[in-house]
């Protein structure tokens, strides 16, 4: 058998499902963007997208949710400075294509452009973080039941107070087919699974809550019994910790993150306000600090849309760009942001596969892939140890940012008091507050274990979500806020 280069593997794949079946090739893609270019505009683009998604819910041993949805449609988009007229449409024909760019084309009557000049279709290059594999058909409906019935029955079997399992299983194949007037043409192939478990523990009368779960772009196959054993441990762990968990104590502390999942406050907190637009803007604390000191020393803050399988991780971004590896912030010194087409080119800056919408209704903005911090020098045993009195805080549930102040508040869902270097005694209710572009001053030791999420994250910004991956070693801050309920 002859296997073709994945990047033109994934463009028939998507030429098949998006073009083909609706009478489409490229040269009726290339007179949409024409009918766009008869007015001036500085950019113009297609973007197609077929998506079929399944999900499963199970609890107390029965489906409660079973649900399977298919859907598909183009978005077209003209922009010029910084305006940009878009519409969409779920049908996929050569008149609504026309129509879309006949209607987008009107923004060039009230505002400047250049005239972009629209060339012959060239396939962009892309790169090759996973496989194109169609995860809901990796499964039988039988085998995804039985596989979130393992899940309860492991959570069950792990400790006598687990009162209530509930298990989800999602499962998504994405393709989608970028044009721009500029000639590019990329296409990706995306799966996309997660597995969540939540329990409720009871004890003496009183009951809580513990969650786990993760997932990438791949098959179902990857959730084996050892892995999903993982996630339910997490879970059962989390409810039984927060079943001896006292009020938490409130003020001005040490505090320490654990390794993971908590660098969702590095994500909300600091990435946010790396993101080209609110910079371009004026509008984040991090405007105009490139190449200035942001952070601690040692503090290094990257964007990596390139690592193999991971949930935040892309082939191409939403407008055809390649995924890249973006340092941020470089031992404490800020190096860059994050762009999209549009603003960078109104930076003067570089895309940097950071154009993402949530669909094909919707336009593209900067936004995050997987963003982390690199590991330090320090043992994670020894940052604990070194706390006199403080808090350290392992999971994170919710949390809220003000990207112009910088200010954030989050609630930690695992949480524990620290004294002369030795854990006390878990504690409840702690809210962490702070300053992000402060708070990352104020890191003064970092662990030598970076680890990544286990696959869960979902990025809300200006009511689009994307899916995202975050990760951080074990970091002490000092000076934080802690709000409790002691």
């Amino acid at each position: 058998m002859i296997s073709r280069e994945p990047t033109i593997e994934r463009l028939a794949i998507a030429r098949a499902l998006l073009l083909e079946p609706f009478g489409l090739d490229e040269s009726h893609l290339t007179q949409a963007l024409a009918e766009i270019r008869a007015h001036k505009v500085d950019d113009a683009d297609l973007y197609f997208q077929y998506t079929r998604s399944e999900g499963w819910s199970l609890e107390e041993g029965i489906v409660k949710t079973g649900s399977f949805s298919i859907d598909q449609g183009v978005g077209v988009r003209a922009v010029s400075g910084e305006k940009t007229a878009f519409a969409y449409s779920d049908d996929i024909s050569l008149a609504s294509l026309l129509d879309a760019a006949r209607t987008v084309r009107t923004i060039a009557a009230a505002a400047r452009g250049g005239k972009v000049k629209v060339t012959a279709p060239h396939v962009a290059g892309s790169r090759s973080l996973y496989q194109g594999v169609d995860p809901i058909s990796t499964l039988d409906s039988t085998a995804k039941v039985e596989l979130l019935g393992r899940v309860e029955q492991m959570a069950r079997a792990k400790d006598p107070r687990v009162a209530q399992v509930m298990a989800g299983l999602a499962s998504e194949y994405d393709v989608v087919l970028v044009a721009r007037a500029d000639g590019t043409m990329a296409a990706d192939v995306r799966p996309l699974v997660r597995v969540s478990v939540t329990v409720i523990a009871e004890q003496n009368g009183r009951r809580e809550m513990g969650s786990g779960g993760g997932g990438g772009r791949f098959g179902l196959a990857y959730f084996t019994d050892e892995q999903l054993q993982s996630y339910v441990d997490d879970a059962v762990k989390a409810a039984l910790t927060n079943l001896e968990a006292r009020p938490a104590p409130a003020g001005e502390m040490t505090v320490v993150l654990g390794p993971g999942w908590p660098g969702i406050l590095l994500h909300e907190a600091v990435g946010h306000g790396l993101e080209g637009d609110f910079n371009r803007k004026g509008s984040s604390a991090f405007s105009g600090k490139i190449g200035q000191r942001v952070a601690a020393k040692g503090v290094t803050v990257l964007d990596d849309g390139t690592i193999a399988d991971r949930r935040g991780s892309l082939n191409v971004d939403d407008e055809g760009n390649p995924s890249q590896r973006n340092v941020l912030i470089e031992d404490g010194i800020l190096r860059g942001y994050i762009q999209d087409s549009l603003n960078a080119r109104l930076m003067g800056v570089k895309p940097t596969g950071n154009g993402r919408r949530e669909s094909y209704a919707h336009i593209p903005m900067p936004r995050m892939t997987n963003t982390y911090m690199l590991s330090g020098d320090k043992d994670p045993q020894e940052i604990v140890a070194g706390i006199k009195k403080g808090l350290y805080a392992t999971n994170f549930g919710g949390g809220q940012v003000d990207i112009t102040s910088g200010k954030f508040v989050f609630s930690a869902s695992e949480a524990y008091w620290v004294e002369n270097g030795k854990i006390q005694y878990p504690v409840k209710g702690a809210t962490i507050v702070g300053n992000g572009p402060d708070a990352l001053t104020r890191v003064s030791m970092i662990g030598n274990d970076m680890k990544l999420d286990t696959g869960v994250g979902t990025c809300g910004k200006e009511g689009q979500s994307v899916p995202v991956g975050v990760g951080q070693p074990t970091l002490r801050i000092d000076g934080l806020t802690v709000g409790g309920t002691a």
